[in-house]
């Protein structure tokens, strides 16, 4: 068999051969997703994308030409494209159908010429492109196939080379991502593009089974990796979501529009990719305050397709299975040990809070109040200053409603609530001035926001960044001095506390001067890693140890749900023996993440 061009049936063969190639293989490609932070799963999310555009080329019938043919795989993957790999594969796509799209057949010139702005178009759509990813094995590709198209006898020998040497370049992305060659795994978005390169030389061979709409659910036959699970990065989080959302345009999207839309998105986040096709801009972004991109993608049109991942809990997701509403420990046919150990019974098992459920999506804009809030916030008593705190556990919650605060928003570490969570909650206090306690560094700027958006009252946000200094902050209010008294006495009070957290690690890394290994008990000071231990009790202790200085007089202890009373009560009374002279306090949290919080004053 020897082909010298291709038809639009021909490609639309190997463009559906080539997507149910990726499907099959895609659990292997999730397996080699092992960064700290997973952003979604490759697999899933370059399936996800790939299947979008099948979708559309299934749709054309029997009857179409190179250019609808070209339209349907282009817009089809953009507006399916979810991920980082997801839209970088669409933006491949994009590229080599743009090419291609004005040809009835295609020859080995015009595929080597497609290829190469196919990469191009991906890379100008990444913001800071890396080597050693999806993109270093398609440029690969793309060199290749520009040697290869005035050498090969036809296209079937053009596509053994061309894959042969991506199938070499994925072998060498570890070499340039350490992360990769920690991990002892190549990229996984390289991976999904040779899969999609494999399945289309099948159709090429004839060897592909005909792709029906069965094919469209994906996943059949998925094949285990046999990867190091425990192999992980040194890598850090700085941005919580995966933000994605597609533009429907109402104003002119040219080179200035999308310059400063760009750098609009890298001021609020990074991994970045922005495309426009037609009249729809694609977009993708890590942040920590999503409402913000959306929000500034209204500017330019209505929204569609949006789409918010909580990458810090997926990163816990993929070391627990769900069970119901329960989190259980995975067989240890499937893992060695995941999840926290150092108590006398074994390995906790955690049950995930309902008020950590993944629901919360940015707002854009902020909308009016509902009525029914207004009512009830008119209902209650008016006053000159009301109090908001964003807390989980049902002891924090008791001790801030204790301490006069009158809406406490459910959520924290591992769920940050939305800047419309926090509108919400002032629209229910009826008072002139509303003090706003996040509570945790990732929540400051989404209050910020909301009280940049709220006209009839005077919103002042306290920047505390852990539970402990909320309290603090709280008990210093003076309720006979004004607003601007109180700010300055509340904030002048969260910095003479101290904070420690101890909970367990999901990863081996080494941070902070410590060798830490999965499942270790962590001590985490206000600036970094303090402790590290086997057990809970030797490393609370540790943790407090050395939080204690000469200035110390005050050490309170904040209980999480996974620790009883009495095992608390333990290392109430080892702190009093090593520290007589500081007053030891001892409080229910009900923290669901940390199994202590300890704070020092």
């Amino acid at each position: 068999m020897s082909t010298l061009s291709m038809d639009a049936s021909l490609l639309a063969k190997m463009f559906l051969a080539g997507a149910r190639e990726l499907s099959t293989n895609k659990e292997k490609i999730n397996e080699l997703n092992v960064f700290p932070v997973p952003d979604g799963d490759t697999g899933t999310n370059m399936t996800l994308t790939i299947m979008s555009a099948a979708k559309e080329v299934l749709a054309l019938g029997e009857d179409f030409d190179m250019a609808r043919l070209c339209k349907a795989i282009s817009m089809g993957s953009l507006r399916g494209a979810r991920g980082n790999s997801g839209v970088i594969l669409s933006q491949l796509l994009r590229g080599f159908t743009k090419e291609i799209q004005e040809n009835e057949e295609i020859d080995l010139p015009i595929l080597a010429v497609a290829f190469n702005r196919a990469v191009e178009t991906a890379y100008k759509a990444v913001m800071k492109p890396k080597e050693g990813t999806i993109l270093t094995v398609a440029r690969g590709a793309a060199e290749k196939a520009s040697e290869l198209s005035d050498k090969a006898a036809d296209i079937e020998s053009w596509a053994d080379g061309v894959i042969e040497h991506a199938e070499y370049v994925l072998t060498q992305t570890p070499e340039l991502l350490p992360v990769l060659k920690q991990a002892g795994v190549v990229d996984s978005g390289g991976e999904g593009l040779v899969c999609v390169l494999r399945g289309a030389r099948k159709a090429l061979l004839g060897e592909a089974e005909e792709f029906t709409a069965t094919d469209l659910g994906g996943g059949a036959g998925a094949q285990a990796s046999g990867i190091n699970r425990d192999a992980v990065a040194n890598a850090e989080v700085k941005y919580g979501y995966c933000t994605e959302f597609i533009i429907m345009l109402n104003h002119v999207f040219n080179q200035k529009v999308e310059a400063d839309f760009k750098r609009y998105l890298e001021s609020i986040g990074d991994s970045i990719v922005c495309v426009a096709d037609e009249d729809i801009v694609k977009v993708h972004v890590h942040t920590n305050h999503p409402g913000l991109a959306f929000e500034r993608g209204l500017t330019l049109g209505a929204l569609t397709s949006m789409k918010v991942d909580n990458m810090r809990e997926e990163h816990q997701e993929r070391l627990f299975k769900m069970d119901g509403d329960k989190y259980v420990e995975r067989p240890e046919s499937e893992m060695k040990q995941d999840g926290p150990a150092g108590t006398a019974n074994g390995p906790i098992r955690r049950e995930a809070p309902a008020a950590q459920e993944r629901d919360s999506e940015p707002v854009a804009a902020y909308e009016e109040p509902a009525p029914a809030a207004k009512a009830a916030a008119s209902d209650k008593p008016h006053k000159e200053y009301g109090f908001i705190a964003v807390s989980v556990g049902k002891g924090f919650e008791e001790i801030f409603t204790n301490l006069g605060v009158d809406e406490i928003i459910s959520g924290g570490q591992t769920m940050n609530p939305s800047t419309d969570d926090i509108l919400a909650a002032i629209s229910k206090v009826n008072a002139d001035t509303v003090f706003m306690l996040p509570n945790n560094k990732n929540i400051i700027l989404a209050a910020n926001q909301a009280a940049s958006m709220t006209e009839d009252k005077n919103v002042i946000v306290i920047p505390t960044k852990t539970i402990p200094q909320g309290i603090s902050a709280l008990i210093s209010f003076m309720p006979g001095s004004d607003a601007s008294e109180n700010e300055e006495s509340m904030k002048a009070a969260i910095e003479e506390v101290k904070t420690g957290e101890v909970t367990y690690s999901v990863r081996d890394t080494e941070l902070d001067g410590f060798i830490i290994r999965a499942n270790d008990i962590m001590g985490i000071g206000d600036r970094g890693i303090i402790a590290v231990g086997e057990e809970i009790l030797g490393t609370a202790f540790e943790t407090v140890y050395r939080m204690v200085d000469v200035n110390s007089s005050l050490v309170t202890i904040y209980y999480g749900e996974d620790v009883t009373e009495s095992e608390a009560s333990v290392l109430k009374v080892k702190i009093e023996e090593e520290f007589p002279e500081l007053e030891i306090e001892l409080h229910e949290g009900g923290e669901p993440v940390y199994y202590y919080i300890i704070s020092v004053e």
